[in-house]
């Protein structure tokens, strides 16, 4: 890495439109074999950014705070005005005091009080919620025999589990998930969206100061570092947005490869893989967040072959780094046990709730399969469709159907195996 760019990125590669329609492995190595580790993309018209796919390149990204930031207010796209107020990448790409967008010691005092909050929660209690969530919302549907587990099962389970650990109740939650799903979504809407969320997450800051209890909300308020109401709120938003988009495409994809690869699924039917092996093979090849933003260049340097000017936007290319022909065997294939991957990041910023976010995956579809063993794909593997952005290629719908579901008496709180079992 040298210091000192000419401007410009050539001819760069878009991520939106109906381009991504295809297959996304195949087209990032076109990206990788056309432009090498570094490629340089487009996010929206006019919005250029750098897409890293180099795995070496990529944990380089991630560690070095002196070249690379996280506070979006140094991205040129933003300070130029080629980014409008009203975007849809504003949700997402804004500023905000939160971790995520923080250097050095401010990051690290967030981080603190996010990740110490985190590990209060009760392993135990996290999986009796999880699974008694499971249980009713398959219960919703079992009479039917058939169900789409994209909006009836991965979609809702992660959020209604969520608002509780937040400390909402039964009311506010479902207009919270309401809000959540529209700031994710890559329209005109999330704005919006993301004022209502922002105003309810606000609300429950105040009760909660009032009538602390045992969630994450009344934890972060009351952490030594001393983080204002602006910074739970805005920590807040990064843990519901982040985390639970993941986690609902790492639920449905977990499906979708039980449901479509019939090794994958025999081998964990026959004890081959525990359910954990399972997963992290699905973040392997599928990692539920594809592209990450993002990095922002502190000055004018030379990395992976490319000319980065200062203020450039560097983004994540989580799935190809997963894929870079330098870290995997020569077959291609992962090694089962491997955690070697980036699905959840590196370096300072390795995302701190992925131990919840697999606990309720592995329990997600772990009661599944237990409850709905015939389950099957009620359409061909190519009929699926998508939903896609620059960040991801979310399952859109997942049509099963299953004969008659083992759901025994009182399953909506009972667990149905041993919780620290795995599978």
């Amino acid at each position: 890495m040298t210091v000192g760019a000419p401007p410009g990125p050539p001819n760069p590669v878009p991520l939106y439109g109906p381009g991504l329609d295809g297959d996304m492995p195949a087209r990032y190595e076109r990206m990788r074999r056309e432009h090498g580790p570094v490629v340089p993309v487009a996010i929206a018209p006019g919005v250029e950014a750098w897409l890293v796919l180099g795995h070496r390149e990529l944990l380089h990204l991630t560690r070095d705070e002196q070249y690379f930031s996280h506070d979006p207010r140094r991205w040129s796209a933003l300070r130029d005005g080629r980014v409008p107020p009203d975007s849809p990448l504003i949700p997402l790409v804004g500023w905000r005091p939160a971790l995520l967008f923080a250097d050095g010691r401010q990051h690290r005092r967030m981080r603190q009080a996010v990740a110490e909050a985190l590990a209060r929660l009760d392993g135990h209690e996290l999986i009796r919620r999880v699974r008694a969530t499971a249980e009713r919302l398959i219960a919703g549907f079992a009479d039917r025999h058939e169900a789409d587990l994209v909006p009836q099962y991965a979609r809702m389970l992660p959020l209604q589990v969520v608002t509780q650990l937040l400390g909402l109740d039964e009311e506010q939650g479902p207009r919270l998930v309401e809000a959540i799903a529209a700031v994710v979504a890559p329209t005109a809407a999330a704005t919006g969206a993301n004022r209502r969320m922002g105003g309810m997450l606000l609300e429950l800051i105040e009760r909660k100061k009032r009538q602390p209890g045992p969630d994450v909300t009344s934890w972060l308020l009351e952490h030594e570092v001393g983080l204002s109401d602006q910074e739970v709120l805005h920590n807040l938003v990064v843990i519901i947005v982040a985390g639970n988009q993941t986690t609902v495409n790492w639920i449905a994809d977990a499906v979708r490869v039980l449901l479509t690869d019939p090794g994958f699924r025999s081998s964990l039917s026959g004890g081959h893989l525990t359910v954990d092996d399972a997963l992290d093979l699905v973040l392997w090849r599928y990692p539920p967040t594809a592209n990450f933003p993002g990095r922002y260049a502190t000055r004018d340097l030379r990395f992976g072959g490319q000319h980065i000017r200062a203020g450039d936007m560097l983004i994540l290319g989580l799935a190809g780094a997963n894929a870079d022909p330098e870290v995997l065997p020569e077959d291609g294939r992962p090694v089962v046990g491997n955690r070697s991957h980036l699905a959840f990041g590196a370096g300072p910023h390795t995302c701190p709730a992925q131990d919840p976010a697999r606990l309720i995956t592995r329990t997600a579809v772990d009661t599944l399969r237990h409850r709905l063993p015939d389950l099957e794909l009620a359409v061909t593997k190519d009929q699926l469709t998508w939903i896609t952005s620059p960040w991801s290629k979310n399952l859109a719908g997942l049509p099963v159907r299953f004969t008659a579901p083992q759901l025994a008496a009182g399953a909506a709180t009972t667990p149905t195996a041993d919780p620290d079992s795995g599978d």
